[in-house]
């Protein structure tokens, strides 16, 4: 364990702390899973993870990256990778000291986000994106050896936190997930007696523009915190209205300054961790924060008194240090015409699979090159959904249900096809009248900014974590890949990729041009006949194989049939899995209503939430 840890054990005999409990919405889950710290540390290790290289990700060297403004440290630039014919340092030059984060401090400000080998591509995007804003203050701590190898390779500053964690997926409320959340308790009162800020920051975030000025406005700030609010307290870029936060402070993005009150309760905070290891981190900073709120610092400034009572708190704004509600559900930044400067994935369904899948939506994850050229190429489709659907009668259960239906019957063709092809499919962009949440609501927040209908989000409807798993193919059949439905709008696509395509129009068959033939009627478009089976699919489209996207006009009526029954009968057990629930009706336990994706083979279909316990199952 690293000796930095050693100084806060002396708190874990006294006694435990109990927690009030919150009616906050829970939420900010990060599930990953831990890499087994090495045994044994040697240089020769460092062969493998070279081998993992993301030079892909290399900015050229940015002004800052070789010399900070004038009066401050001279940072190392970031991205610069040590010769690849040097030596691993030994493990002891990355323990976390007061000079190593002078090293990269700059006016002061450390910034600061860790995480294991796992999450890897998480950091990457993590600190190309700070890099991209000219920040290089910053540093990533490592759970595990291998992480801490493949950013050394990487040239991105990092330290050792000698966690020892497991590999398991951790899982909410595991202990293994306490133990993670313990690590940034210890880490903040580690930094704080080095006398640096500490902006202190979750790995599923990403920042969108520099906070550092915004943060340096309010300079009798103890603690600026991000929360979990969902309904607007401000309607410009002042700190949230302290008196009308009732959701929970988040502690995924947080700005810590070394004074007397945050040292304090940092103490306070690990001393009650350390002592109940059934406490979420986040639960105990938001009991001791909130053991006194208020009065107003001033009359200007946003801050109110919190904690003991001399504690300096400020809440950043919700419309522009974004939670994944207010980003992806509501878009108030937009609405209120204003620039975010953060996004933090919380308020998702799918796990870190969801966490990812919802930053490649925003087009602000950096996945290498091969994502972006996937072997078989792309299929896509443009949605057709009827304005009634969409835009007419009251927004409720069943115009809901029926506009998701609509969409999902087109999805369910598209991925057939492209199971087909041996194509990756590239997700339609999905419309919902009704939010998604943990618990019962009246469709959406009362008080929020979401708009009906609104573009939503795939893990609203999709279970992404079961799409992006590896199901047995015996039993499910091929695969399906996806992409995010902004994919081929995405700056980073290539040009070979955009100049490879083809457009294919459903026609009537028989009538002029459509024929189940690979002709094109003119280069680059090919009329293709409605409710054709899996023969015609695979006959006409081999010959556009390497063709790298193929678009249809439409999925209304595009596939009609497998003539492989058993490939059916394994793709239809897939598809059934692949959809989740909405969530969820009032005055009924339970409240969730499954969705079907063969809802259409079910006469008299309505959405409704199981009546007994023994309904209360998915459709399969």
């Amino acid at each position: 364990m690293g000796g930095w840890r050693n100084a806060v054990q002396e708190a874990a005999a006294s006694k435990p702390l109990f927690l009030t409990i919150y009616t906050t919405i829970i939420v900010g889950i990060v599930a990953t899973s831990f890499y087994v710290f090495s045994a044994i540390y040697s240089p020769s290790a460092s062969t493998s993870t070279q081998s993992i290289s993301t030079s892909w990700l290399s900015s050229p060297p940015l002004s800052q990256n070789k010399a900070s403004q004038p009066g401050s440290n001279q940072l190392k630039t970031i991205w610069e990778a040590p010769p690849s014919n040097s030596k691993m340092p030994p493990l002891e030059s990355f323990k976390l000291t007061k000079e190593l984060v002078g090293e990269r401090a700059k006016d002061n400000v450390i910034i600061v986000t860790f995480g294991n080998f796992a999450f890897m591509d998480f950091i990457l995007t993590w600190v190309k994106h700070l890099t991209d804003l000219d920040v290089s203050n910053l540093l990533v701590g490592a759970m595990d050896t291998k992480l801490l190898e493949a950013l050394y390779w990487e040239g991105v500053p990092v330290f050792d936190m000698g966690s020892h964690m497991s590999t398991i997926d951790v899982g909410w409320g595991s202990p293994t997930f306490h133990k993670m959340g313990r690590e940034k308790v210890l880490l903040i009162n580690a930094i704080l007696p080095f006398g640096y800020e500490l902006l202190m920051c979750d790995t599923d975030m990403v920042w969108l523009k520099d906070p550092l000025p915004y943060l340096a406005q309010y300079p009798d700030a103890d603690i600026l915190t991000s929360s979990d609010q969902v309904v607007p307290t401000v309607v410009d870029d002042r700190l949230a209205d302290w008196k009308q936060v009732g959701a929970a402070y988040n502690i995924g993005i947080f700005h810590w300054r070394p004074t007397e009150p945050a040292i304090k309760l940092a103490k306070e905070w690990k001393d009650m961790l350390l002592a109940d290891d059934k406490i979420w981190d986040q639960n105990g900073f938001n009991e001791l924060a909130r053991k006194q709120t208020g009065p107003a610092v001033d009359d200007d400034s946003g801050l109110f008194y919190a904690f003991d009572g001399t504690l300096k708190l400020g809440i950043l704004p919700e419309s522009i240090f974004c939670s994944g509600h207010t980003y992806f559900v509501q878009a108030m930044y937009e609405q209120l015409r204003l620039e975010p400067y953060a996004l933090h994935t919380t308020f998702q369904y799918g796990g870190t699979e969801g966490k990812r899948h919802r930053l490649r939506e925003a087009m602000v994850f950096y996945d290498p090159p091969e994502y972006y050229d996937a072997p078989g190429g792309f299929l896509s489709f443009k949605p057709s959904i009827p304005k009634s659907l969409l835009l007419d009668g009251e927004h409720n259960l069943e115009s809901h249900f029926s506009l998701i239906n609509y969409q999902m019957k087109q999805i369910r063709s598209a991925l057939a096809i492209a199971s087909l092809l041996n194509r990756t499919l590239v997700m339609p962009p999905l419309w919902c009248r009704l939010d998604r949440l943990w618990f019962s609501h009246p469709g959406v927040l009362e008080g929020s900014m979401t708009r009906q209908p609104f573009l939503c989000p795939l893990d609203h409807i999709f279970e992404v974590n079961v799409m992006l798993k590896d199901l047995p193919e015996e039993e499910f059949g091929p695969a399906n890949n996806i992409r995010e439905y902004s994919f081929l709008n995405n700056p980073l696509l290539p040009q070979q990729v955009k100049e490879s395509w083809l457009d294919v129009q459903l026609c009537q068959e028989g009538t002029e041009d459509c024929h189940a033939s690979s002709n094109t009627s003119r280069p680059g478009l090919l009329r293709f006949p409605k409710n054709s089976t899996e023969e015609m699919f695979k006959t006409v489209f081999s010959s556009f194989k390497d063709v790298k996207v193929i678009q249809f006009s439409s999925m209304q009526g595009a596939f009609y049939s497998f003539t492989d029954k058993t490939r059916e009968e394994k793709f239809r057990n897939r598809m059934k899995r692949y959809v989740g629930i909405w969530c969820c009706v009032e005055n009924h336990t339970p409240g969730h209503i499954y969705y079907d994706m063969y809802w259409d083979e079910k006469s008299g279909w309505k959405p409704a939430p199981p009546q007994t316990p023994e309904e209360d199952h998915p459709p399969f």
